[in-house]
């Protein structure tokens, strides 16, 4: 039957609840980070097609680290405390207004680190701030309802707070760029240190498979941004000179190709049983590494699609750099992808083997050998279908191999 949303006790859930699944509200949530990454994204394929790409490679990391964190802090705080009352509700679309702001800030950033002499993040901030709010009145609620996790309540509360002030001094103060970019750094290293003190004075009880499984669907709404970059380089195609032809039969096939490939591989994996063995243990490095890594796997999936956002512009000839430049756009994230997969799995599994030094070396090579075709005059469209044998060769080697290997690693954990 029906309940009315009437407030309830922040107690915290059962950590072993089983079948715990993703809320319809969190992947309401997660639309906003769609609009976020999409922004980004668009930013650095505008940027990197213009020849300007270390203005759009640093624009998006700090985007790409605004976004993912506060989904992150987000998460794992419904993990452990979602009451699914109109106060937490209230407070989640809180923190989708903040999203949003967020990412109409996003090209004023990107701007000003080519042409201003500060760093213009006001909105941003300002963004960051509002998300960061709703976040405050979760944990407050906490420290007040828990008082066995209290202390971790109040540590959250202090440190989240502690670190908008800092975000607001930058945007107020507006130094130059590089000292502003320093002091992003500083604060970055500020915040991911929170959860990691706040987790040691009492362990919030999140659910393992709960985290695991909302991961896997921001990997799959983040790739995304991959299918959508493959429309926008086909619509270039189709609708310039050339209509409808080979290359975007290569193109369909290329960028269908990498999604599921990427795809493939991070669900190759089942990162549930490292996660809550590590857990069972009472030892937080696992989780933290796995919460920490997947930041890299969610810029790194995004960029790929403004890599092929970028082939887009080079095949309406619009863009100002050369083959082999557009195809690095795209081959450069996968191997960002490929080699944090791999770090991530050896990590929480404890395992390096030479199998995987295989599979990266054969991965490297796919990749390297679609430059030097770009190089030599070989298409675009040509060169992305033969990227498409970088997240393959994951692919098969796991379905062959591989398997054993996941099997072996878990039953020594």
């Amino acid at each position: 039957m029906p309940q009315p949303h009437r407030r309830r006790r922040f107690t915290g859930r059962d950590p072993t609840e089983r079948d715990r699944a993703a809320t319809p509200l969190e992947l309401l949530y997660d639309l906003t980070i769609v609009v976020a990454f999409g922004t980004a994204a668009d930013q650095l394929a505008e940027y990197v097609s213009e020849g300007r790409a270390a203005t759009g490679i640093v624009g998006f990391v700090l985007a790409a680290f605004a976004v993912s964190w506060a989904w992150l802090n987000y998460s794992w705080f419904a993990s452990a405390y979602d009451t699914d009352d109109w106060y937490f509700r209230l407070a989640t679309m809180v923190q989708m207004i903040g999203v949003i702001v967020l990412s109409l800030g996003l090209a004023q950033m990107f701007a000003s680190l080519e042409h201003g002499h500060s760093l213009d993040i006001g909105v941003m901030v300002g963004g960051y701030v509002v998300m960061r709010i709703g976040l405050v009145a979760l944990w407050a609620q906490v420290a007040r309802q828990d008082p066995e996790r209290a202390p971790a309540a109040r540590s959250y509360i202090v440190t989240v707070s502690l670190a908008q002030v800092g975000w607001v001094a930058l945007a107020v103060v507006g130094p130059s760029v590089g000292v502003a970019v320093g002091v992003f750094v500083v604060l970055t290293g500020f915040e991911l240190l929170g959860p990691y003190l706040a987790e040691r004075k009492a362990p919030t009880p999140w659910n393992p498979s709960h985290i695991v499984e909302r991961y896997g669907l921001l990997v799959i709404i983040t790739l995304g941004e991959v299918i959508i970059g493959t429309v926008a380089a086909l619509n270039a195609l189709v609708h310039g000179e050339a209509g409808w032809s080979v290359d975007a039969g290569l193109l369909v096939f290329a960028g269908v190709g990498l999604t599921l490939g990427c795809w493939w591989m991070y669900f190759s994996v089942p990162w549930v049983e490292p996660v809550v063995r590590h857990r069972q243990r009472g030892f937080m490095f696992g989780p933290f590494v796995f919460g920490y890594g997947h930041l890299v796997i969610f810029a790194a999936l995004a960029a790929i699609g403004a890599g092929l956002n970028v082939a887009a512009i080079s095949l309406e000839h619009e863009a100002e750099i050369g083959a082999p430049a557009t195809v690095l756009s795209v081959a450069i994230p996968i191997a960002i992808y490929v080699g944090m997969f791999y770090a991530l799995y050896s990590l929480l599994m404890h395992q390096r083997n030479r199998f995987h030094i295989g599979l990266l070396a054969g991965t490297a090579a796919v990749l390297v050998l679609a430059v030097v075709l770009a190089a030599v005059g070989v298409s675009v469209a040509v060169c992305l279908v033969v990227m498409v044998l970088a997240p393959a060769t994951t692919v098969v080697g796991y379905e062959i191999i591989g398997h054993r290997h996941i099997t072996e690693a878990l039953e020594r954990l």
